[in-house]
């Protein structure tokens, strides 16, 4: 057994396009607002801190990491952000890997080990993901931006 992953991905808990815009309105309408005020008071310079504070907030968040997959020794390795726990599903028990769309919404939350309706979902951004179902039926589904990388290193690990 190797200890070199195969494959390892980060996803970003910042990077998502759909919230990198919503954050970015937001401090605009802040900085419009002041801008718009008449009386430049300490109550419109509340609003500049604010766009500058989401501002800060916006760029510290593209560095963090929101979970980190790998792909080991006939397992998957999710290990999440600070306090989540690790997550480890053994390529023996599953018996379906499939690439999917991971949800037909236009933006979604990010989720770490969201159980639901006999679904574990892992997700930080992008459009796509792969499902892998166990023996039991249990379906994990973990977003990733790089579905053909994942997927082929997964089969890989489960046929050797």
């Amino acid at each position: 057994m190797s200890d070199q992953a195969s494959f390892t991905e980060k996803q970003y808990l910042g990077r998502d396009y759909n919230r990198i815009s919503v954050r970015l309105t937001m401090a605009l309408f802040c900085f419009g607002a002041y801008y718009l005020s008449s009386n430049k008071e300490r109550t419109a310079e509340v609003l500049v801190l604010v766009g500058i504070a989401i501002l800060i907030g916006s760029v510290a968040m593209l560095f963090m990491i929101h979970y980190r997959t790998t792909v080991r020794n006939k397992s998957v390795i999710i290990d999440g952000l600070w306090t989540t726990r690790l997550v480890k599903i053994d390529l023996n028990s599953i018996v379906k890997v499939e690439r999917t769309k991971y949800s037909s919404y236009l933006i979604n939350n990010p989720v770490y080990n969201l159980h639901t309706n006999g679904k574990i979902k892992f997700y930080a951004g992008g459009k796509e993901a792969l499902t892998l179902t166990d023996r039991d039926g249990l379906e994990y589904i973990i977003g990733t931006q790089c579905p053909e990388e994942f997927e082929s290193a997964l089969r890989n690990e489960m046929k050797s």
